[in-house]
């Protein structure tokens, strides 16, 4: 079958097999005149005299495509005439682009009696040094080049000798596979697919924070270079608009806004010295602030008087033994939880005070308006009782040290925070905690413990109240602020990330409006009616907000994506939801190529949430759904049934079940979606998931043969191995698991995990695992691939040396994204050659 190159308005349209055709249309810059250097000497100390290609090899900086706007168009030998009248030496750009729908190599080749350099990527190729007087003695340079999965740019730099006799070019595009159909785009636009280099590298929002009176924005950016990444601050100021790069450099730790001065300081250490410093940020002035403080991670008291900290007990190294004895389950991830004990340093009298003490570690977590107060909590390991960790809080009069127990061997609570008025203690927790005051699940149904909530104490009576029974949000974080009264919930909302206020007066909420579908991180001006926050979304990277309560207005401070953004070629995200067997809706969303054509069958991957957390609407992530869009494929992204942010009765579904309801949303999800979508190939339907996921994958292939291709990222195989192996295991499947262990829940243990229905997968199967994987064993996918080698199934193992469950390595993270991208291609468009060059037989 003959390939052919695919052109539409503003590509060029030519049919291609292995044989050379050649472009019609070419665009350049406007020629850029050059003259040799002045003769010192005739030779130089080669005794070599000046020549033209000497000149050849002058740096020229390629420059945007919106500089290329000269058109030349072939003639009937397709060479491409250039300007004649200029008689003096001159360099002159090409450029277009080339991109692909298969995997495969294409080679260019440039035909002209000129000099020229071919820049694949801006990066140079090969040259041609010779000069022909004429088009039919012209000679070719060629390189071969990779447009697939990346877009490449072409640009050929030809160098005019002074009075050329003829200056010209031919360009031809030869496709290495001829065997089949092969889509080859020529453009002379920018814009291009995604590819993963753009989930990763370039510059995004990392951290923003606000003055106490709003005055000041501070913004911290990191810009991903691959195997690097560079950091930077940004002060912003609001009234002007202003925008002032802030020095922070390695000595300058833990930059943050004061509590209630418009001051931001640091932590500097010189030597032995640790001291404190402050800036200005109207003048950027630095003063110090304390001398010889203590070497610690601190928190200012609100009154600015006191710094707070903790310091781990050090305890005696027995890491190293040859021979140790597990005293307690933690000693498998490499020891107990650090004991450590809370202190005080008072800026009045140099006084460092610790506050705490005892067999038991404490840990702050907040500090009254006042100052007077702490909130400290301890925990103990009761490894026989379900979730295997109690709590217990108390409030400290740092002043007088009368402590008070608040409450005593607490399940799932998580940290506390006082009220304004230090009268109330705003808590967060799982709904079980306080005897399951906050419980709002069915008859039958076990809580996830993971779905957090938000509870009220009142110190004077101890009375507790459920904020979020009825609320279905699951809450992320929480700040009760002085300004307002009002407590402002980041909420995990479905599959979006929002802010809500609550008032505890009027016990309502009401949802802030944000410009993006997940909020990352959000901070309230302590004295002013603002608000900054970053955030995400299905099609943009990070950016950052001010927003003001009063006038309800928000305000673009930064966008450093942008540019980056702007290059791509993105395809539509929809919405589609559907209602499950069971009469509940399920929730989701699909992406299609950037060049999508309804007319035609399109293979689909089909993904779905890890762990319990629903999968959000984000640009970045573990598998980023635009990359794959732009290899041809339609992504469908559902959150089945245990997922939370839904409410308690939905999260609920994923305890006690490992798969059984959630499967079943998947399967009838993806038939829904076939059904309703007739340009999805139903023959060409993949999986992927990761860690719970990575298990679904495997679950998924015992119980249906829908899917042509599956893959399973960290995944776990046997429930009853992940959970006495995993270093997060048991506590984890006190959680999934609840209450069940693998000698009172045969069923659940056995039945539910693939390893056991091995025999029933027909679907070919990729495990990949990171080989240092501490949280779900690589053992999870070692073990399914024997049972599935013995079996005969059609299954391979692929693991990342040295990472653990997330692929964290640059190089290893590209190879481990291009072994799923070309295992997908290998079973989803029956072409196995990027796989092979991946992976020789």
């Amino acid at each position: 079958m003959k390939n052919c190159l695919l052109f539409c308005l503003m590509f060029f349209s030519l049919s291609v097999s292995a044989k050379q055709e050649f472009l019609k249309q070419i665009y350049a810059m406007s020629p850029v005149v050059v003259v040799k250097p002045a003769e010192v000497d005739s030779v130089d100390r080669k005794d070599k005299k000046f020549a033209d290609e000497n000149m050849l090899k002058w740096n020229l900086t390629i420059p945007e495509q919106a500089y290329f706007t000269e058109r030349y168009q072939a003639d009937k030998d397709s060479f491409f005439l250039l300007k004649a009248e200029e008689k003096n030496p001159y360099f002159q750009l090409f450029s277009f682009y080339v991109e692909a729908d298969q995997y495969g190599k294409a080679k260019v080749e440039i035909t002209s009696p000129n000099m020229l350099e071919i820049y694949i990527n801006e990066k140079l190729v090969t040259s041609k040094t010779t000069i022909e007087d004429s088009l039919h003695q012209a000679k070719a340079a060629t390189a071969d080049f990779d447009p697939y999965p990346q877009t490449c740019r072409v640009v050929i730099k030809l160098f005019s000798q002074e009075n050329a006799s003829c200056t010209a070019l031919k360009v031809a595009v030869e496709n290495d596979k001829s065997d089949s159909e092969r889509l080859l785009s020529f453009s002379e636009k920018a814009q291009r697919k995604m590819v993963i280099d753009d989930a990763i590298k370039g510059k995004r929002v990392s951290g923003i924070s606000v003055s106490p009176s709003g005055n000041y924005v501070l913004i911290s950016y990191t810009n991903n270079h691959g195997a690097r990444s560079s950091y930077s601050t940004e002060l912003y100021i609001v009234k002007s608009g202003k925008r002032v790069m802030i020095d922070t450099d390695r000595r300058k730790q833990q930059l943050n806004w004061m509590p209630k001065t418009e001051q931001l300081y640091y932590i500097r250490k010189e030597g032995t010295m640790t001291s404190l410093y402050t800036i200005c940020p109207e003048t950027l002035e630095e003063k110090e602030l304390a001398a010889n403080i203590p070497d610690e991670r601190v928190l200012f008291s609100p009154d600015e008087k006191c710094l707070f900290y903790s310091k781990p007990e050090k305890d005696d190294d027995k890491g190293n033994e040859v021979v140790f004895r597990l005293q307690t389950l933690t000693d498998r991830s490499g020891g107990k939880p650090p004991h450590s004990f809370i202190y005080r340093y008072d800026f009045q009298t140099g006084l460092t005070q610790q506050l705490t003490f005892g067999a038991h570690g404490t840990y702050l977590n907040d500090i009254s308006r006042d100052g007077k107060f702490i909130l400290f909590s301890t925990s103990d390991e009761t490894i026989t009782e379900r979730p295997f960790r109690k709590s217990s809080m108390y409030r400290l009069n740092v002043e007088t040290m009368q402590m008070e127990l608040l409450w005593e061997d607490e399940v799932f609570v998580s940290r506390a925070q006082f009220s304004p008025d230090n009268n109330s203690v705003l808590i967060l927790g799982g709904p079980e905690v306080f005897d399951g005051i906050g419980l709002n699940v069915n008859e039958g149904q076990i809580a996830n413990s993971s779905d957090t909530q938000a509870f009220l104490m009142n110190l004077t009576t101890k009375k507790l109240e459920a904020v979020t029974k009825d609320f279905n949000p699951s809450i992320q974080n929480a700040v009760w602020n002085a300004n307002d009264g009002l407590i402002y919930l980041q909420s995990e909302e479905e599959d979006r990330v929002v802010i809500y206020a609550y008032a505890p007066s009027t016990k309502k909420f009401t949802r802030l409006s944000s410009e993006e579908d997940v909020i990352n991180s959000y901070r309230i001006a302590s004295h002013a009616p603002v608000m900054v926050y970053s955030g995400v979304s299905l099609s943009n990277s990070t950016r950052a907000y001010l927003y003001n309560f009063k006038t309800k207005k928000t305000i673009l401070i930064a966008d450093p994506y942008a540019d980056q953004l702007a290059q791509l070629r993105l395809g539509e995200v929809k919405d589609f939801n559907f209602t499950n067997s069971d009469g509940i809706e399920i929730k989701g969303y699909y992406y299609l190529p950037p060049d999508f054509d309804p007319s035609k069958k399109y293979p689909m991957i089909v993904n779905y949430y890890g762990g319990t957390t629903p999968t959000s609407r984000v640009f970045e992530s573990r598998y980023p759904k635009h990359v794959y869009a732009a290899l041809g494929y339609v992504v469908y992204v559902l959150q089945p049934s245990g997922a939370t942010g839904f409410g308690q009765k939905f999260s609920a579904l994923h305890v006690n079940t490992w798969g059984k309801r959630s499967s079943d949303d998947i399967i009838e999800g993806t038939q829904q979606f076939i059904r309703e979508h007739s340009f999805v190939d139903s023959k060409r339907i993949g999986c992927i998931g990761a860690s719970y996921g990575g298990f679904m994958t495997m679950y998924l292939q015992t119980r249906t043969d829908l899917f042509a291709a599956a893959v399973s990222h960290a995944g776990i195989s046997s429930i009853s191995s992940y959970w006495g192996e995993g270093y997060w295991g048991y506590s984890y499947s006190s959680l999934a698991s609840a209450h069940s262990y693998p000698w009172n829940n045969h069923d659940l243990y056995v039945n539910q995990s693939p390893l056991f229905s091995a025999d029933k997968i027909n679907t070919p199967i990729l495990l990949i695992h990171g080989a240092a994987d501490t949280n779900v064993p690589v053992g999870e996918s070692i073990q399914m691939y024997t049972a599935l080698k013995i079996l005969g199934k059609p299954v391979e193992l692929v693991q990342v040396r040295g990472e653990d469950h997330h692929i964290m390595s640059y190089e290893k993270r590209l190879k481990w994204n291009d072994t799923i991208f070309a295992w997908f291609d290998r079973w989803l468009k029956d072409d196995s050659s990027w796989w092979d060059a991946i992976y020789e037989e």
